[in-house]
């Protein structure tokens, strides 16, 4: 794996590690005004009065639970990220990650107003990276990987397959609580989308097809 990183991604791992350094600092404030809260009215948590505000479908992604939170969406985009961004420019790579994480808090705000309920906040990079992910598989789908629990390679389109359909048994059983496995499935169908609207494949055309 290379280690010159493209420079969207590389800054994109320096400013999450340094907001999680941060929220060490600062303790549960940024998580009070920038994670992602449900849809509707405020709720009191302790001094302060918290809910959704329209920064926060952006803010999300950079804020993280723990220390092992950080590292597993990191790792995922320092061995994701930079072949992405070499394929699609870094103007384009931008874009693609910022339309992930929107489209995977929209998801987590639907799903939590219709479906799961609760008032607790979503935080995490793991919408964009869940879209880094579905980008690799398409992009290069033959490329051989490993699932940890089953040593054997196969080829990325079957392993984000296989991955995107546990993330739904997982969402729909309500297994892993605590996880926003919708969110991970919103980042994935915003990628989707967006790299076939690239390759000319849905209704709306853009000016010009930037891939095959």
């Amino acid at each position: 794996m290379p280690f010159d990183l493209p420079p969207v991604t590389r800054n994109l791992l320096i400013a999450n590690v340094a907001v999680f350094l941060l929220q060490q600092v600062l303790g549960q404030v940024l998580l009070y005004h920038f994670a992602l809260w449900p849809w509707g009215p405020d709720v009191t948590e302790g001094p302060l009065t918290v809910g959704f505000r329209p920064w926060q479908l952006v803010t999300y992604a950079f804020l993280h639970g723990s220390t092992m939170h950080l590292f597993s969406n990191m790792l995922a985009l320092f061995m994701f990220g930079g072949q992405i961004e070499r394929v699609f420019g870094a103007r384009n790579f931008v874009v693609y990650y910022f339309v992930c994480l929107i489209v995977a808090a929209l998801a987590q705000l639907v799903v939590v107003n219709w479906y799961t309920g609760g008032f607790y906040p979503t935080l995490g990079a793991s919408g964009a990276v869940f879209g880094i992910l579905l980008a690799f598989g398409m992009l290069f789908p033959h490329e051989k990987m490993m699932l940890i629990f089953l040593p054997i390679p196969i080829s990325a389109w079957v392993f984000v397959t296989l991955y995107g359909l546990a993330e739904l048994y997982m969402g729909v059983t309500g297994t892993q609580a605590g996880v926003a496995h919708f969110a991970h499935l919103g980042g994935m169908l915003g990628g989707f989308l967006l790299i076939q609207y690239w390759r000319g494949k849905l209704p709306i055309k853009p000016q010009r097809r930037i891939m095959r």
